[in-house]
């Protein structure tokens, strides 16, 4: 199936931006699949597209050396800067656009001479969702149901751009206010064009029918009408729902959980959804008919899960419901003496209290109980139980002990159960006497203040603990805003000792331990700080540097310390080419620096090695007098042809980097490299930005060349750079025989696989094919039926995915007339091959012309999809190039492994294709200069 001509539009559009020494010609190119491109009042541009469809925006810039593009975009729901990308690259594509990717795409392109080049395109972007009917009746009118002589209200409401029309329908009949006066039509104040009402005033008998709301975008990018349509009837209800369980729910770890619930009116029938506030559903949880099952629930699970039921009539019907997983932490305790007398120990005659909690989930669930040497505590005048303690934290219980006697010193023991679940009660004892508690000391060893270490390796900080019990040891970093390694602010150790591995520099600086007021005395918590001094090498600027200087000048080579620890310098060495620079005796604490006056024989690579007792780093400068290479100019690749034989010539141009930087550029060397050797000096002296050109003749068609081109200074000659030109153009119709491209030999005539693309064509012949690939797709020999002769053919099994592209490019074609016989438009080319796409997985097999100029320019002009049958086929296609052009074969692979695609005897000649099934791709384009 060939595209048809509405499909292949390409837009261009150019525009021209100057810098102050070389103009940057910037033409965006839309390709893809735009509606309409056109001006607003303003003279912005505006770029129209269908939601879905594919946007290709080509910015193609002119300007050396070669500028960098970037695009970025703004005035969408977000900035989204896409990655900068080199003139070979400038192709920005948006597969499925979405709505808010619309907004204004600029494209910058700057080459460091003068100013960048900065354009923009706005892309507006089109859809049309299906719209939503709801139904309501006034407050005033409610009594359950929808009946005769009520006001109801259809409210249709729908997301679009460009807004959309409204069409009412009752059953087919469309809906006319001014034809009836028991409706009445408008739209609300505050919807801006989403939402249309159609009001029925005192409901009649002929008003309960079928009611149709269509919008329409007019046809606005080949956007259909939707609709939507809602029954009325006398039985027409609102929701209503009646949910399983308690509206809180507390169940263990590991449970199954069941929540349903039941429609218990609502008329149509409502849908019910579940949701999860603030969070998705769980991956193990299963949606069926209103009940939501959730298997193996974890704490992760807990939260606010939402029913809802909607049947569009009045408001949804919503139950929610708390789930809480049961979740529960270690217990932990403290011991507080008595806090009125500012106290630290445990004395008799004075209050002591016991306290001990569990972090667990519902906090309130939890159940505490209290033992003294086994026995069960009843509150008394001396053993009071609070099992909601206010000076703690909440779900904490405590035994307050009052006036303590010598009866008191006892082994106390708090138990934290779960009463209703399987969960494991928790238990702590606790042992008060004046010998088994005494206060906690914190102390940092002798010379641990300050632990040194190199950068990547592991070290220990310390602070020792003692005490009864003895507490944990929690650090922390003394900069309150820096978190520990982990991540966390606070890191707890039962012995003090917090490890360290893979030290970086910023892990440098003072930490801090301290008791935690928890598993031991709750009293004021002892601190200390111990500072961790990380070591590393010389952070050195320049890391290297490319010098040109001219001969017989000073110059100066700065090698800048930015950072080290530690500061003092063990060591500093220059040398050239490897060799030391003995004379050199730097002072060890500046910034080192040598200076010497350069000429034919100093040229070469200094190095400044710092090194500061911990590791070394380097300076690097490469010193030389030579000049900067030339670079040539991404010009046209069409040559000059000469009328005489084969012969053409060759217009080379090129700029010269920094022309002023070394000795004065007297002109250049040119060698022309084929069978054999050309070399020519040519007297030019070039000035920065400036153009250089150089006509080569007497080359040969269909010869290729390689062109050598490098600097000449009165010292010295630069280094070369290199291109190759070859001249090739499509033979005149009738072909020879011998221009036809079977792919015979394994450089393929020239042919070339794109690297853009996910994978690469693949020659082969009925010798060479895998004898274990599927019989139901594939050629079985090449077009012309012998099993040695070969095909290029895309292998569509695995690894490949649906949608993965593979593209196969010709030689680039010359076009030398401008114009066809008599001036008739431009010069006809004939595009001929045979294709095979047998499969019913077969994907997409695409023909694009690609146009050279300032860029490549590509233009689809045949396309084809699926099985087309076990045989060869024959395609011919016309094409008008504008200028140098290649034939792309893109093949797309289908969904399936049975897809293979295969192309043979491929030719590109001059004229128009004879055989009648040729295809012309006249006015496939529109070419609009702005």
């Amino acid at each position: 199936m060939l595209t048809s001509s509405a499909s292949l539009n390409v837009f261009y559009f150019f525009w021209v931006l100057a810098s102050p020494t070389n103009t940057l010609v910037l033409p965006i190119v839309h390709e893809g699949q735009a509606c309409v491109v056109k001006d607003d009042n303003i003279s912005e541009r505006i770029y129209t597209i269908r939601e879905g469809d594919h946007l290709v925006l080509k910015c193609l810039v002119k300007g050396h050396p070669r500028p960098q593009v970037r695009w970025t975009k703004t005035a969408g729901s977000a900035s989204d800067k896409f990655q900068e990308t080199s003139i070979y690259n400038e192709t920005l594509r948006i597969e499925g656009i979405q709505r808010v990717q619309g907004g204004r795409y600029y494209c910058k392109a700057d080459n460091g001479v003068g100013v960048a080049a900065i354009k923009s395109i706005r892309v507006d972007v089109q859809y049309l969702d299906k719209p939503v009917l709801t139904v309501h009746q006034t407050i005033s009118d409610v009594r359950g149901r929808f009946y005769q002589e009520k006001t109801v209200f259809l409210r249709c409401t729908v997301n679009s751009n460009p807004p959309a029309r409204f069409i009412w329908k009752r059953g087919t009949i469309p809906i006319e206010q001014s034809k009836d006066q028991g409706v009445d039509i408008y739209e609300p104040l505050y919807t801006q064009g989403e939402t249309e009402v159609l009001k029925l005033k005192n409901l009649r008998l002929k008003d309960f029918a079928n009611y149709t709301c269509q919008v329409s975008v007019r046809n606005v990018c080949e956007i259909p009408d939707s609709s939507v349509t809602f029954l009325l009837t006398i039985g027409t209800t609102p929701p209503a729902l009646r949910l399983s369980v308690n509206e809180s729910l507390v169940v263990d770890p590991g449970k199954d959980v069941t929540l349903s619930c039941e429609v218990t009116a609502g008329l149509p029938k409502p849908t019910v959804t579940w949701s999860r506030y603030l969070n998705p559903l769980p991956r193990n949880s299963l949606v069926r008919d209103g009940t939501l099952e959730l298997r193996s629930v974890t704490p992760a699970d807990s939260g606010f899960y939402n029913c809802t039921a909607v049947n569009n009539v009045g408001n949804p019907a919503k139950r929610n419901v708390n789930l809480l997983v049961r979740s529960m932490g270690n217990l932990t305790f403290q011991i507080t003496p008595d806090s009125n007398k500012d106290s630290e120990s445990i004395q008799m005659g004075r209050d002591l209290k016991l306290s001990c909690h569990v972090d667990a989930e519902p906090q309130d669930k939890v159940n505490y109980t209290w033992y003294q040497n086994a026995v069960l505590i009843y509150n008394s005048d001396s053993l009071i139980v609070l099992h909601s303690d206010p000076d703690m934290a909440p779900g904490t219980s405590s035994l307050e002990i009052v006036d303590m006697k010598f009866r008191d010193q006892a082994t106390y023991s708090c138990v934290a159960s779960f009463p209703g679940s399987t969960v494991p009660e928790l238990r702590v004892d606790i042992n008060i006497t004046q010998n088994s508690v005494t206060p906690p000391i914190l102390t940092v060893p002798e010379g641990g203040q300050e632990v040194s270490v190199r950068e990547g390796g592991t070290t220990d900080l310390v602070c020792l603990v003692d005490g009864k019990p003895r507490p944990p040891v929690l650090w922390s970093r003394a900069d309150k805003d820096l978190t520990m390694p982990t991540g966390e602010w606070a890191v707890e150790t039962r012995d003090g000792r917090l490890r360290l591995t893979n030290v970086t520099r910023d892990l440098m600086g003072a930490y801090r331990c301290q008791t935690a007021p928890y598993n031991g005395l709750n009293v004021k918590p002892r601190q200390a700080q111990v500072q961790l001094n990380v070591q590393y090498a010389p952070v050195l600027d320049p890391v290297f540097q490319d010098v040109r200087s001219p001969n017989y000048q000073f110059v100066t080579l700065r090698c800048i310390i930015q950072k080290s620890n530690p500061p003092h310098m063990a060591s500093i060495q220059w040398t050239r080419n490897g060799e030391p620079l003995t004379s050199l005796t730097p002072n060890p604490q500046e910034n080192p620096q040598l200076k010497f006056k350069l000429d034919p024989s100093n040229n070469g690579t200094y190095k400044c090695r710092v090194n500061n007792g911990v590791g070394s780093s380097t300076c690097t400068f490469n010193i030389s007098s030579r000049p900067y290479n030339a670079e040539f100019y991404f010009d046209t690749p069409n040559p000059i042809r000469n009328l005489k034989g084969n012969n053409f010539s060759y217009n080379l141009q090129w700029t010269q980097r920094e022309p002023v930087a070394t000795d004065r550029i007297i002109g250049y060397w040119v060698n022309v490299r084929n069978m054999n050797l050309f070399s020519k000096q040519i007297d030019k002296e070039p000035v920065k930005g400036g153009l250089m050109s150089y006509i080569l003749t007497d080359l040969k068609i269909p010869l290729s060349y390689e062109i050598r081109l490098a600097p000449i200074t009165t010292y010295s000659t630069g280094d070369y750079v290199s291109r190759t030109i070859k001249y090739s153009e499509p033979y005149n119709y009738p072909r020879p025989s011998d221009h036809v491209c079977g792919f015979e030999d394994k450089h393929i005539c020239g042919f070339s696989q794109d690297r853009g693309d996910n994978f690469d064509w693949t020659r082969q012949n009925h010798l060479t094919q895998n004898p274990k690939r599927s019989s139901n797709t594939g050629p079985e020999m090449d077009r012309s039926g012998t099993k040695e002769g070969c095909y290029m053919y895309i292998e569509a099994s695995s690894p490949r995915v649906p949608g993965d592209t593979a593209r196969l490019l010709s030689p680039l074609y010359n076009v030398n007339a401008a114009r066809g016989p008599n001036g008739s438009g431009r010069l006809p080319y004939c595009i001929s091959f045979f294709y095979h796409m047998k499969g019913k997985q077969t994907g997409t097999l695409d023909v694009w012309l690609r146009v050279k100029s300032i860029a490549s320019v590509d233009t689809k002009v045949w396309s084809l999809i699926g099985n087309q049958g076990p045989d060869w086929n024959q395609a011919h296609i016309i094409v008008n190039p504008s200028g140098p052009f290649q034939v792309v074969f893109q093949a797309i692979r289908g969904s399936g492994y049975e897809g293979d695609i295969a192309i043979d005897d491929v030719s590109v000649t001059k004229g128009k294709c004879k055989q009648e099934n040729s295809v012309s791709n006249t006015g496939m384009y529109v070419t609009i200069l702005l």
